[in-house]
């Protein structure tokens, strides 16, 4: 039988790479439903193509034109909205495989709703681990729910390691996650005020979305990257280790107690973690470029703590204060920056204000251990509100 798939995000550099892959193989998946926040005619014309059974937007404007647009074509895709429809097809009884790829916190609740209903979660979303922490872990084990990390890193992490999770602890000595650098990795720190979101989102490696790509330019998304790791994977904050590798040829390693290491390669492609995720244990083929070592070029590595790195990207840092720290700041940190962020690409903010907006919102928010879905909501409700104001008085 072929797997029923659910893309939350579909209209987003990870959904979009997500229905290609589909599309490869369509003897083994089929799309029952897609989401979208405003993108309606990339909607549609991916409801043309695939037919899913259901297609949500977030808004009820946005609902309201895709539906008439959807009834102009005749095309048999029912339209739904608002964020408890999307619920519901991260957690539709028919659902096998849901890709969870809708960017930020506003990711969470499905991501919840889909491991409580047990399906396999291939989880684009770091902010479900990195917001949702231990409640939404207990989700997964309480829903039966099969967790497979879909960014590239982790996605290498998972491959790197052995298949039995309980060996990791005793095998396994450090993971090292690798970093392109992003577009900045030489310039300058001081030059860094006069970035604009433009360059910001000129990412020499990889096609991304605006959000992520500023946060690549900072650092930021390794810093999420690095707690995302620490929930995945288990294994305690010192065991986590980051190192700059401009070409993103290796995509993350696993360094073992015998100081062997065992690492994934591959063209950076996000349709290989991709297909991974929808096929594990098995392999299909991706789409992407094979490598080819032949004209390969160097491969060259540097420490967070060298060439300026440190004064470049300070809010990589950022990532084992938060896990040293109450529970909840990393709900605080996230919420924080998807604020500086957003502030910084609607020119609200100087890029090199985006850190400090962070640590005044881990400064001024108080620490707490939130232990549900609404506690988490509230905090990192508070949290946005704090870092609202803090972007008011920088602009």
């Amino acid at each position: 039988m072929r797997q029923r798939v659910t893309v939350l995000g579909s209209t987003g550099s990870i959904g979009k790479n997500t229905l290609d892959v589909l599309a490869r193989h369509p003897e083994r998946f089929e799309v029952f439903a897609l989401s979208a926040a405003t993108q309606v005619e990339l909607l549609l014309a991916q409801c043309a193509q695939l037919r899913p059974r259901y297609a949500v937007m977030a808004s009820p404007a946005h609902a309201q034109e895709l539906a008439e647009k959807i009834k102009q074509n005749s095309l048999p895709t029912h339209v739904l909205q608002g964020i408890d429809a999307i619920e519901t097809i991260a957690s539709d009884p028919e659902v096998d495989t849901v890709m969870a790829a809708i960017v930020g916190a506003a990711g969470l609740a499905p991501c919840l709703a889909a491991a409580r209903a047990g399906k396999r979660l291939l989880l684009a979303n770091k902010e479900a681990l990195v917001v949702g922490g231990e409640v939404f872990l207990q989700a997964v084990r309480a829903g039966g729910a099969t967790l497979l990390p879909i960014d590239s890193e982790h996605s290498a992490i998972f491959q790197s390691l052995p298949d039995d999770p309980a060996t990791w602890p005793a095998r396994v000595d450090k993971i090292i996650l690798t970093a392109s650098g992003g577009p900045f990795r030489t310039r300058a720190p001081e030059t860094l005020r006069d970035v604009t979101p433009e360059q910001a989102c000129a990412h020499p490696n990889w096609v991304m979305g605006r959000k992520i790509s500023v946060d690549s330019a900072t650092m930021m998304n390794k810093a999420l990257e690095v707690i995302e790791a620490r929930y995945l994977f288990g294994l305690a904050p010192e065991q986590l280790d980051v190192v700059i590798h401009p070409q993103s040829t290796i995509h993350s390693m696993v360094q073992y107690r015998d100081m062997s290491v065992v690492a994934q390669l591959g063209t950076p492609d996000m349709r290989v973690p991709i297909a991974y995720g929808l096929s594990w244990p098995e392999r299909v083929a991706s789409g992407a470029a094979a490598l080819d070592f032949r004209s390969l070029a160097a491969m060259t590595f540097e420490s967070i703590d060298d060439h300026g790195h440190a004064a470049r990207f300070p809010g990589l840092r950022l990532a084992w204060d938060a896990l040293g720290a109450a529970p909840g700041t990393t709900v605080v940190l996230n919420a924080a920056n998807e604020v500086a962020v957003q502030a910084f690409l609607d020119r609200r903010i100087r890029f090199d204000q985006i850190h400090a907006l962070n640590l005044e919102t881990l400064s001024t928010v108080p620490s707490s251990k939130p232990d549900s879905l609404d506690a988490l909501l509230a905090l990192d409700a508070q949290a946005r509100s704090s870092a609202q104001q803090h972007a008011a008085r920088m602009g």
